[in-house]
Protein backbone atom coordinates (compact mmCIF):
# COMPACT_ATOMS: atom_id res chain seq x y z
CA UNK A 1 0.00 0.00 0.00
CA UNK A 2 1.37 2.92 -0.79
CA UNK A 3 1.89 6.28 1.37
CA UNK A 4 -0.55 8.44 -0.34
CA UNK A 5 -3.26 5.74 0.08
CA UNK A 6 -2.54 5.10 3.70
CA UNK A 7 -2.56 8.80 4.34
CA UNK A 8 -5.51 9.32 2.59
CA UNK A 9 -7.67 6.26 4.69
CA UNK A 10 -5.85 8.15 7.90
CA UNK A 11 -7.39 11.58 6.73
CA UNK A 12 -11.02 9.45 6.46
CA UNK A 13 -11.11 7.96 9.73
CA UNK A 14 -9.79 11.21 11.58
CA UNK A 15 -12.92 12.90 9.85
CA UNK A 16 -15.46 10.04 10.90
CA UNK A 17 -13.93 9.70 14.06
CA UNK A 18 -14.92 13.70 14.25
CA UNK A 19 -17.91 13.04 13.18
CA UNK A 20 -18.88 10.55 15.90
CA UNK A 21 -17.45 12.81 18.63
CA UNK A 22 -20.28 15.54 17.31
CA UNK A 23 -22.78 12.69 17.14
CA UNK A 24 -22.26 12.05 20.77
CA UNK A 25 -21.70 14.99 21.87
CA UNK A 26 -25.35 15.82 20.41
CA UNK A 27 -26.67 13.13 21.48
CA UNK A 28 -24.95 13.87 25.00
CA UNK A 29 -27.22 17.00 25.17
CA UNK A 30 -30.18 15.54 23.96
CA UNK A 31 -30.40 13.29 26.74
CA UNK A 32 -29.44 15.86 29.84
CA UNK A 33 -32.50 18.28 27.93
CA UNK A 34 -34.40 14.81 27.97
CA UNK A 35 -33.46 14.19 31.18
CA UNK A 36 -33.94 18.06 32.27
CA UNK A 37 -37.62 17.66 31.05
CA UNK A 38 -38.46 14.50 32.82
CA UNK A 39 -37.24 16.06 35.75
CA UNK A 40 -39.90 18.83 35.56
CA UNK A 41 -42.38 16.63 34.19
CA UNK A 42 -42.30 14.93 37.88
CA UNK A 43 -41.66 17.97 39.74
CA UNK A 44 -45.32 18.92 37.83
CA UNK A 45 -46.83 15.68 38.59
CA UNK A 46 -46.30 15.57 42.10
CA UNK A 47 -47.36 19.59 42.37
CA UNK A 48 -50.80 18.05 40.85
CA UNK A 49 -50.84 15.22 43.31
CA UNK A 50 -50.06 17.36 46.14
CA UNK A 51 -53.05 19.80 44.70
CA UNK A 52 -55.27 17.28 44.50
CA UNK A 53 -55.09 16.25 47.83
CA UNK A 54 -55.35 19.50 48.57
CA UNK A 55 -58.57 20.16 47.03
CA UNK A 56 -59.98 16.98 46.37
CA UNK A 57 -62.75 18.31 48.37
CA UNK A 58 -63.15 21.14 46.13
CA UNK A 59 -62.97 18.79 42.76
CA UNK A 60 -65.89 16.44 43.87
CA UNK A 61 -67.89 19.59 44.68
CA UNK A 62 -67.34 21.30 41.53
CA UNK A 63 -68.15 17.85 39.84
CA UNK A 64 -71.50 17.50 41.68
CA UNK A 65 -72.13 21.05 40.59
CA UNK A 66 -71.82 20.06 36.65
CA UNK A 67 -73.72 17.03 36.78
CA UNK A 68 -76.18 19.05 38.76
CA UNK A 69 -75.99 21.73 35.83
CA UNK A 70 -75.84 19.17 33.50
CA UNK A 71 -78.98 17.49 35.17
CA UNK A 72 -80.61 21.16 34.65
CA UNK A 73 -79.90 21.47 31.38
CA UNK A 74 -81.35 18.44 30.23
CA UNK A 75 -84.89 18.58 31.34
CA UNK A 76 -84.61 21.76 30.07
CA UNK A 77 -83.69 21.00 26.74
CA UNK A 78 -86.74 18.07 26.90
CA UNK A 79 -89.15 20.52 27.72
CA UNK A 80 -88.05 22.86 24.65
CA UNK A 81 -91.90 22.03 22.86
CA UNK A 82 -93.60 23.03 25.65
CA UNK A 83 -91.84 25.85 26.59
CA UNK A 84 -90.49 27.68 23.42
CA UNK A 85 -91.62 25.29 19.87
CA UNK A 86 -95.64 25.48 20.87
CA UNK A 87 -96.23 28.91 22.44
CA UNK A 88 -94.69 30.36 19.16
CA UNK A 89 -96.28 28.47 16.82
CA UNK A 90 -99.48 29.93 16.69
CA UNK A 91 -97.98 33.89 15.95
CA UNK A 92 -95.61 31.86 13.06
CA UNK A 93 -98.52 30.33 11.62
CA UNK A 94 -100.77 33.78 11.87
CA UNK A 95 -97.72 35.83 10.51
CA UNK A 96 -97.06 33.73 7.44
CA UNK A 97 -100.42 32.07 6.37
CA UNK A 98 -102.99 34.22 8.32
CA UNK A 99 -103.93 30.88 10.23
CA UNK A 100 -106.38 31.21 12.76
CA UNK A 101 -106.54 27.97 15.56
CA UNK A 102 -108.99 25.74 15.81
CA UNK A 103 -106.79 23.26 17.74
CA UNK A 104 -103.24 22.71 19.04
CA UNK A 105 -102.43 19.49 20.70
CA UNK A 106 -98.95 18.90 22.33
CA UNK A 107 -96.88 15.85 22.77
CA UNK A 108 -100.06 13.81 21.35
CA UNK A 109 -99.35 10.05 21.63
CA UNK A 110 -101.51 8.27 18.71
CA UNK A 111 -102.46 4.68 18.33
CA UNK A 112 -101.82 3.11 14.77
CA UNK A 113 -105.53 2.84 13.14
CA UNK A 114 -104.82 -0.36 10.83
CA UNK A 115 -101.24 -1.55 13.09
CA UNK A 116 -102.81 -0.98 17.07
CA UNK A 117 -99.12 -2.59 18.00
CA UNK A 118 -97.70 0.96 16.64
CA UNK A 119 -98.00 3.96 19.24
CA UNK A 120 -96.34 6.97 18.19
CA UNK A 121 -95.56 10.79 19.49
CA UNK A 122 -96.26 13.92 17.98
CA UNK A 123 -94.47 16.89 19.26
CA UNK A 124 -97.27 19.49 18.29
CA UNK A 125 -100.36 19.19 15.89
CA UNK A 126 -101.96 22.35 14.86
CA UNK A 127 -105.48 22.39 13.34
CA UNK A 128 -106.17 25.82 10.96
CA UNK A 129 -108.37 26.72 8.50
CA UNK A 130 -108.83 23.23 7.11
CA UNK A 131 -105.38 22.55 7.01
CA UNK A 132 -103.40 20.23 9.31
CA UNK A 133 -99.85 21.67 10.95
CA UNK A 134 -97.44 19.09 12.23
CA UNK A 135 -94.44 19.98 13.80
CA UNK A 136 -91.44 18.00 14.81
CA UNK A 137 -88.80 19.91 17.48
CA UNK A 138 -85.08 18.11 18.16
CA UNK A 139 -83.23 20.07 20.71
CA UNK A 140 -80.02 18.39 18.99
CA UNK A 141 -80.99 18.56 14.71
CA UNK A 142 -79.27 15.23 13.41
CA UNK A 143 -79.29 14.86 10.35
CA UNK A 144 -80.59 11.44 10.48
CA UNK A 145 -83.93 12.84 12.66
CA UNK A 146 -84.38 15.20 9.54
CA UNK A 147 -84.23 12.01 7.66
CA UNK A 148 -87.02 10.38 9.31
CA UNK A 149 -89.24 12.81 9.77
CA UNK A 150 -89.29 13.74 6.18
CA UNK A 151 -89.55 9.97 5.38
CA UNK A 152 -92.53 9.72 7.59
CA UNK A 153 -93.84 12.69 5.72
CA UNK A 154 -93.70 11.50 2.38
CA UNK A 155 -94.85 8.02 3.41
CA UNK A 156 -98.55 9.51 3.63
CA UNK A 157 -98.39 7.51 7.18
CA UNK A 158 -99.59 10.56 9.52
CA UNK A 159 -103.48 10.22 7.90
CA UNK A 160 -103.28 6.56 9.04
CA UNK A 161 -102.54 7.85 12.39
CA UNK A 162 -105.43 11.03 12.58
CA UNK A 163 -107.66 9.28 8.94
CA UNK A 164 -110.09 12.05 10.52
CA UNK A 165 -107.82 14.84 9.28
CA UNK A 166 -107.73 13.17 5.76
CA UNK A 167 -108.09 15.95 3.14
CA UNK A 168 -106.42 18.37 5.06
CA UNK A 169 -103.34 19.41 3.39
CA UNK A 170 -100.53 18.79 5.73
CA UNK A 171 -98.51 21.21 6.52
CA UNK A 172 -94.70 19.61 7.93
CA UNK A 173 -92.39 22.10 10.39
CA UNK A 174 -89.16 20.94 11.41
CA UNK A 175 -88.19 22.92 14.33
CA UNK A 176 -85.03 23.28 16.55
CA UNK A 177 -83.38 25.96 18.19
CA UNK A 178 -80.59 26.16 15.61
CA UNK A 179 -80.77 24.41 12.14
CA UNK A 180 -77.51 24.65 9.71
CA UNK A 181 -77.59 25.50 6.54
CA UNK A 182 -77.39 22.65 5.02
CA UNK A 183 -80.19 21.18 7.32
CA UNK A 184 -82.37 24.38 5.92
CA UNK A 185 -81.33 23.35 2.87
CA UNK A 186 -82.33 19.68 2.66
CA UNK A 187 -85.84 20.64 4.41
CA UNK A 188 -86.42 23.47 1.27
CA UNK A 189 -85.73 20.58 -0.93
CA UNK A 190 -88.17 18.34 0.68
CA UNK A 191 -91.18 20.89 1.20
CA UNK A 192 -90.41 20.92 4.95
CA UNK A 193 -90.57 24.09 6.39
CA UNK A 194 -87.94 24.88 9.25
CA UNK A 195 -88.19 27.03 12.20
CA UNK A 196 -85.55 27.89 14.93
CA UNK A 197 -84.83 30.82 16.68
CA UNK A 198 -84.43 34.13 14.48
CA UNK A 199 -82.44 36.77 17.09
CA UNK A 200 -84.41 36.19 20.06
CA UNK A 201 -87.41 34.87 18.65
CA UNK A 202 -89.11 31.47 16.82
CA UNK A 203 -89.34 31.64 13.40
CA UNK A 204 -89.65 30.13 9.93
CA UNK A 205 -86.21 29.86 7.63
CA UNK A 206 -87.22 28.73 4.49
CA UNK A 207 -90.43 29.74 4.03
CA UNK A 208 -90.32 31.20 0.66
CA UNK A 209 -88.23 28.14 -1.04
CA UNK A 210 -90.93 26.05 0.47
CA UNK A 211 -93.64 27.93 -0.83
CA UNK A 212 -92.88 27.73 -4.32
CA UNK A 213 -92.48 24.33 -4.27
CA UNK A 214 -95.41 23.48 -2.66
Amino acid sequence: MSRKVLEKRVDRLEEALIRLSEEVTRLSVEMREFKEEMREFKEDVEKFKEWSMKNIEELREMSRDFKKRWGELSNKLGTIVEDIVAPALPEVLRKYFSCDLDAMMVRVLKRHQGDPSKIREFDVIILCNGKVVLNETKATPRMEYVERFVEFIGSGEFFEYFPEYSGRELMPIFSSLNLSESVVKYLSRKGVYAMALKGDYMDILNFEDVSKSR
